[in-house]
């Protein structure tokens, strides 16, 4: 028997990295997984090797969240887990920041996750679990990542009042908090030649001395979406090998 047998859950941003890790332990573990993701192509893709129900959505596009609720709706199991993970954003110092740079940050990380449980408030279950993604750029003071970093913090936030206002539903909110992992979003970070320095300077900087894999995070996210943390709620947990700990 799974952990999660019986339950449905939720994972925005699942065709790739961390969303694909942790759709595809929830579905090991017996859940039914729904999957979001903007490009039709690698969500078919995604959803087949899971396998679970795709629905393409961007998360900051309110109209398509109420065609995602919709669509979870019709399947009538209401939800038990919702994983907010999608999101992203990237580099800009103080000078350089736009109008346009800071709303992208602020409509997939904030916009992006308020709308997303706001949407699927309604389809939780008494004692559904939400998990938030957070980042140890929150906890940090990156140069140039401010705006990323401060979208991360305000979903921390969130995580503590959501956690306040849906205990009497059972619901748990929880957030964990990724250092950095191996995936394409993180090399994304940087132009094709400096990858490999990116990496290697994250990867100094955990006491770990690597950087942590997808499957690290998904098995945490299994951790606080499941009955071994019930009596955990408004917690922030970090999975980064004493980044910001040590």
């Amino acid at each position: 028997m799974g952990q999660l047998d019986g339950k449905t859950a939720l994972v925005t941003g699942g065709t790739s990295g961390i969303g694909l890790a942790t759709a595809r332990r929830l579905a090991d573990e017996g859940a039914y997984v729904f999957i979001t993701g903007r490009d039709r192509t690698r969500l078919d893709a995604a959803a087949a090797s899971i396998p679970a129900h795709g629905i393409r959505s961007d998360i900051s596009k309110i109209e398509e969240l109420d065609t995602l609720a919709e669509e979870i709706g019709k399947r009538g199991k209401g939800l038990d887990v919702v994983f907010a993970n999608a999101g992203g954003g990237d580099f800009a110092a103080l000078a350089d920041v736009t109008p346009e740079h800071y709303r992208d940050n602020f409509d997939r990380n904030v916009a992006g996750t308020v709308f997303t449980v706001q949407k699927v408030l309604p389809l939780l279950n008494e004692g559904a679990s939400i998990v938030l993604a957070g980042s140890t750029a929150a906890s940090e003071g990156v140069p140039a990542f401010g705006l990323y970093a401060a979208s991360k913090a305000a979903i921390r936030s969130l995580g503590r009042t959501w956690a306040a206002e849906l205990a009497d539903r059972k619901i748990r909110v929880n957030t964990v908090v990724p250092g950095p992992i191996e995936t394409p979003g993180l090399a994304g970070l940087a132009p094709a030649d400096q990858q490999q320095d990116l990496l290697d300077g994250l990867t100094s900087q955990v006491p770990l001395k690597r950087l942590g894999r997808p499957e690290e995070i998904a098995a945490a996210v299994l951790f606080l979406a499941s009955d071994q943390s019930s009596f955990i709620t408004g917690a922030e947990l970090p999975v980064d090998g004493g980044q910001i700990q040590l």
